[in-house]
């Protein structure tokens, strides 16, 4: 390790980069002395609240409040139900929040917050478990909690030893650790996060499917196998999406004609008169199901190099529709 004990001796800008460095350093530290202390309090948290039948409270006051604010969302977003309530509301009314069977994370450094301290009877008489988050473990509030996690640091990262620093980021790694565990006991997996994440770029890459995005009906480019090649033109321009389908009377696909193969037809033929689609098409075009992820759908464009164009089929190879890379932009998939 760097030796930073001294950052005041040192000139403007490299005494910052120093003093930051050594604020990094001892909240580094702080987390990484969570890891030797994780046993059985922490084995019974996560038992605690993948038992209950309820959601979580986490409560906390000043700074801690913040971070169990932080802890509540991540636990909600993995699959455990969480929400935050502040200490001193709950005094006046906010206290009907909790229900038998909750799990209160109750967050307090010093573990001696008047705000929880006050509430903390009332909390049990409800019916509801406590998990303590402190930095002291013989206080009040982990001796009174069913299950005590220790998030003791060694010191803050203020250079007054005063604001909370490490003892902060030490409770956020110690919820985090929690959220973790139990995303991993409930067998949570990365469309369950999606569906809690509907806004966000990965639901729409999980919950988005090929069939919400691709071109059917009127709008999708068509001809049949005996067309001819001036027909088959036609039809991409009026699609607009630079392809056409190229389908046998049963509507299974025969092959796929694109703008980039009107451009080698004319390089290899003089005359294009006499020439029918069947001639110029791409036979065994690549083709996805409707069924499947638009996710997917934008691997297959970007492995198998089909020029953002791809058909789409249904068991029998019959068409569908048809879907282009300009759909997934849009779609905000890609």
């Amino acid at each position: 390790m760097t030796n930073l004990h001294h950052p005041r001796e040192l000139p403007g800008a490299a005494r910052i980069l120093a003093l930051a460095r050594q604020v990094l350093e001892i909240e580094a530290g702080a987390v990484a002395a969570l890891v030797g202390r994780l046993g059985e309090p922490f084995l019974a948290a996560v038992e605690t609240i993948f038992a209950s039948a309820g959601r979580v409270v986490v409560t906390g006051m000043g700074k801690s409040g913040h971070v169990g604010g932080k802890i509540a969302s991540t636990l909600a977003s993995t699959g455990t139900p969480a929400f935050f309530m502040h200490p001193g509301e709950a005094s006046h009314g906010d206290l009907g929040m909790i229900a038998a069977g909750d799990v209160v994370i109750a967050i307090s450094n010093s573990g001696e917050s008047d705000e929880i301290l006050r509430i903390l009877p009332l909390i049990k008489r409800r019916g509801a478990k406590v998990i303590a988050i402190t930095g002291r473990v013989r206080s009040t509030l982990a001796n009174e909690a069913d299950v005590h996690l220790d998030a003791t640091v060694e010191k803050e990262a203020c250079p007054m030893n005063l604001a909370p620093t490490a003892s902060t980021t030490a409770t956020l790694a110690l919820g985090d650790a929690l959220a973790v565990a139990l995303l991993e006991k409930r067998g949570f997996g990365a469309a369950d996060y999606a569906m809690h994440h509907p806004g966000g770029a990965l639901g729409r890459k999980l919950l988005l499917h090929v069939s919400d995005v691709m071109h059917t009906g009127d709008r999708l480019p068509r001809v049949g196998a005996d067309a001819t090649l001036k027909e088959a033109i036609i039809e991409m321009s009026q699609k607009g999406l630079g392809m056409t389908a190229i389908v046998e009377p049963d509507g299974r696909v025969a092959g796929l004609f694109t703008d980039g193969d009107l451009r080698r037809t004319f390089e290899k033929h003089e005359d294009l008169r006499g020439l029918r689609i069947a001639d110029v098409m791409t036979r065994n075009p690549r083709s996805i199901g409707p069924s499947r992820l638009a996710a997917e759908a934008a691997q297959v464009m970007q492995a198998h190099h089909v020029s953002g164009r791809l058909l789409v089929v249904d068991e029998s190879g019959r068409l569908v529709g048809a879907l282009h890379v300009d759909d997934l932009l849009r779609a905000g998939v890609i």
